[in-house]
């Protein structure tokens, strides 16, 4: 599983031109799935969401977790994080999970973070949706499941 996090001011989410989910200070965390992933790939991201100290503290280090800042989470699915485009000009997404899997472990990792004690949001699966946001920092970070373990 894989993984866009970035530190944002504020985000959204919009399917069809309405508001599915908004967020104020937290994290928005693009989500990709692949088709090697599995429940403990969904709780290693959800973990790392929870804690991971990217939020500045009173002297300006990044010292604290979203869950410190009393922040949220909006979580979007992403299969384009497995795009690999090492050969031609289209990406291939024969690394990214299917469907269904997909949805299962992304719907996971908000139910985690949610069973965390965290508020957190999702997109809607397989919808085209616009996504607004306002970094703060910028901070961005890659997070990869299978360099965890």
């Amino acid at each position: 599983m894989r993984a866009v996090i970035q530190r944002v001011k504020r985000a959204s989410v919009s399917v069809g031109g309405g508001i599915v989910a908004e967020i104020g200070k937290g994290l928005l965390v693009l989500v990709g799935v692949g088709k090697e992933d599995a429940e403990e790939d969904a709780r290693y991201i959800a973990e790392k969401l929870s804690f991971l100290r990217i939020f500045e503290d009173s002297e300006g280090k990044m010292n604290l977790s979203v869950r410190d800042v009393g922040g949220s989470v909006l979580v979007v699915s992403q299969f384009t994080l497995f795009a690999d485009c090492r050969k031609g000009r289209r990406p291939s997404f024969t690394d990214a999970g299917e469907p269904e899997q997909a949805q299962q472990l992304y719907q996971r990792v908000i139910d985690l973070l949610n069973e965390s004690g965290l508020t957190a949001y999702g997109g809607i699966f397989q919808a085209s949706m616009d996504v607004e946001l306002v970094n703060d920092g910028p901070v961005t970070i890659l997070l990869d499941s299978k360099k965890g373990f």
